[in-house]
């Protein structure tokens, strides 16, 4: 196993503290994670920092995500009294309703009250987990810069989203060290760690045991193999060899299979994958 994957730029340190010294002007926090992996993306320092706080919990990529998996672990966050809502924010898929569950908290806020407040939220989540995505579809143009890295946005940022609702921004933000090193991996994986920092083809081989144990038909499915081997080094080299991934002398080429089997992964194209099954 890849050891001691960390990231935690200066950035983060103060988006932690941007966090805190803003939280008391919101009513309420939308924590945005990935489907896939909805355990290891959700930050335990913002669980720290925003209890307290009505929470609604976007589960994003949801259509890269297991389907039968999206609805357990809607299911098991309901059950902690969360509000939370599968999402996919790049096409919009789920925005409407977001914005309907927003108005009736806007609403049952000011239900009291002769003069009407504005309804302040602040987004968080981790890196690349769909942050900015959501942003720019609530309010309906590029308010922020979205990438596929992660790191793109930066600083605080107040944007109006009509209908008496306004939202904070802030950066994405990881915790300075993976108490699970399994967390670590899973959201390497799913691109919230840099992938220059990563040795690719290591990545590779875990990411393959996993899916060698959770989701064998898929892989045997999109590499044309009919039995998986029992490695996940044997299988990295079945598909390098369907692939045609070799080099001079009949070598393996490690790096390009792992790139290829890291960004099919995290596409769908292998097929829609949850790495982390709701407790039952």
């Amino acid at each position: 196993m890849i050891e001691n994957i960390n990231w935690y730029p200066g950035h983060m340190k103060k988006t932690r503290e941007l966090i805190q010294e803003n939280l008391k002007l919101v009513d309420l926090v939308v924590e945005v994670i990935d489907a896939r992996i909805p355990s290891a993306s959700r930050n335990p320092i913002i669980d720290q920092l925003v209890q307290g706080k009505q929470r609604i919990i976007v589960l994003n990529k949801s259509d890269l995500a297991d389907e039968a998996q999206n609805q357990a672990w809607t299911e098991q966050f309901r059950r902690q009294g969360h509000l939370v809502l599968p999402m996919n924010c790049m096409s919009g898929a789920g925005v409407n309703s977001l914005l309907r569950m927003l108005c009736n908290i806007r609403d049952e806020k000011n239900r009291d009250s002769a003069r009407k407040k504005p309804l302040r939220l602040m987004i968080v989540g981790v890196p690349n987990v769909g942050k900015s995505s959501l942003i720019n579809r609530l309010t309906g143009k590029k308010s922020t810069k979205t990438g596929n890295k992660p790191g793109v946005t930066r600083g605080k940022q107040w944007l109006n989203l009509g209908n008496d609702m306004q939202l904070l921004d802030t950066p994405g933000i990881l915790w300075p060290k993976f108490e699970d090193p399994h967390a670590g991996l899973h959201l390497a994986f799913c691109g919230a760690i840099k992938d220059e920092i990563l040795d690719i083809a290591t990545l590779c081989l875990e990411l393959l045991k996993l899916l060698s144990a959770q989701y064998p038909l898929l892989l045997k499915e999109r590499y044309k193999i009919d039995e998986l081997e029992e490695t996940a080094l044997a299988v990295m080299e079945q598909i390098a060899k369907k692939r045609g991934f070799i080099l001079s002398g009949g070598r393996i080429d490690y790096e390009r299979t792992g790139k290829t089997v890291i960004d099919e992964f995290r596409s769908a194209t292998i097929g829609r994958i949850t790495l982390e099954p709701a407790p039952k």
